[in-house]
């Protein structure tokens, strides 16, 4: 895997990282992160009662025009840290306390991260690592993690490439999500549980948008037909559009949440298919109280 030819990620940039080049994820071969905390907002077996060990890294190979974490993944907000103190970092959320530590939108920074868990558990890490992605990635590049993560917690966007070119500027989505999903079923096998905790698995989540539901319920059906109880399935209702980032013009549909109506239809396929290992989203979850302050903290 070489940042001097970047392609960790469907993207193929072929761009100099140590030159400084950047390419779609915005990113040059310095981790940059936004923030390291406890996050109480994951599924309840991610966080559980202490909380989930959360690295937000700047930077994103997706680019979703609906994107809740915009001024990080456009790489506006973070700072720049080594792998080294991407390593103590691990360890002083574990001194908090920790559920897990877990890595959102890690996907151009895959070398580091090894780099960097393997200082870790050489110093001591011992809690599970989460790996929370778009799922646009390349199974090659998935191996170099294996033995390292423990637990997967990736989207399941779209099937639609139609829907996948509008909104997320990747029409071959799901062509790079599909056997992605399945290199992490087959790194960590069945769900293991300590507590009420999650220690291995893969949880895939998808989040439902407004006016999409006929390809949210083939996400889940493709999902349960390939896996059954063998993989968690988190349906999110948070969609939250945020006016100072989406394009209302371009996108007057995503321009409100999902209503219940719809939310209740899709878990209620949900449970038509036979889904008894998932997770649904309760009251008012579309709100942007569920997007923490990204100011560095941590880091």
């Amino acid at each position: 895997m070489d940042l001097r030819d970047c392609t960790i990620c469907p993207r193929n940039c072929h761009v100099d990282r140590f030159a400084g080049q950047t390419g779609y994820c915005g990113q040059t071969n310095k981790i940059k992160a936004a923030r390291a905390s406890l996050h109480m907002w994951e599924e309840p077996c991610i966080s559980g009662q202490t909380g989930s060990g959360t690295v937000f890294f700047s930077g994103c190979n997706m680019g979703c025009v609906f994107c809740q974490n915009h001024t990080i993944s456009k790489g506006i907000i973070g700072r720049n840290i080594s792998s080294e103190r991407l390593a103590e970092i691990f360890l002083e959320l574990q001194e908090q306390k920790a559920c897990n530590i877990n890595l959102v939108t890690p996907t151009h920074f895959i070398p580091q991260i090894v780099e960097a868990l393997k200082i870790a558990k050489n110093d001591g890490l011992s809690i599970p690592v989460v790996y929370n992605t778009s799922s646009y990635e390349k199974v090659e590049s998935l191996k170099y993690l294996e033995g390292l993560i423990d637990i997967y917690l990736p989207d399941l966007k779209y099937l639609s490439p139609t829907l996948s070119k509008k909104y997320s500027r990747a029409e071959d989505y799901f062509a790079y999500a599909a056997p992605a999903i399945a290199e992490m079923v087959r790194q960590t096998g069945s769900p293991e549980f300590a507590d009420d905790i999650m220690t291995k698995g893969v949880i895939v989540r998808h989040l439902a948008l407004p006016g999409c539901m006929e390809d949210s319920k083939a996400v889940l059906r493709t999902l349960y037909e390939a896996y059954g109880d063998s993989i968690y399935i988190s349906i999110m209702n948070q969609y939250t559009p945020l006016p100072d980032f989406l394009d209302t013009a371009q996108f007057p549909e995503l321009n409100h949440t999902v209503t219940s109506e719809e939310y209740e239809k899709l878990v209620d396929y949900a449970i038509e298919l036979g889904i008894e290992n998932g997770f649904i989203q309760e009251g008012e979850t579309s709100s942007v109280s569920f997007i923490p302050p990204f100011d560095c903290d941590g880091i």
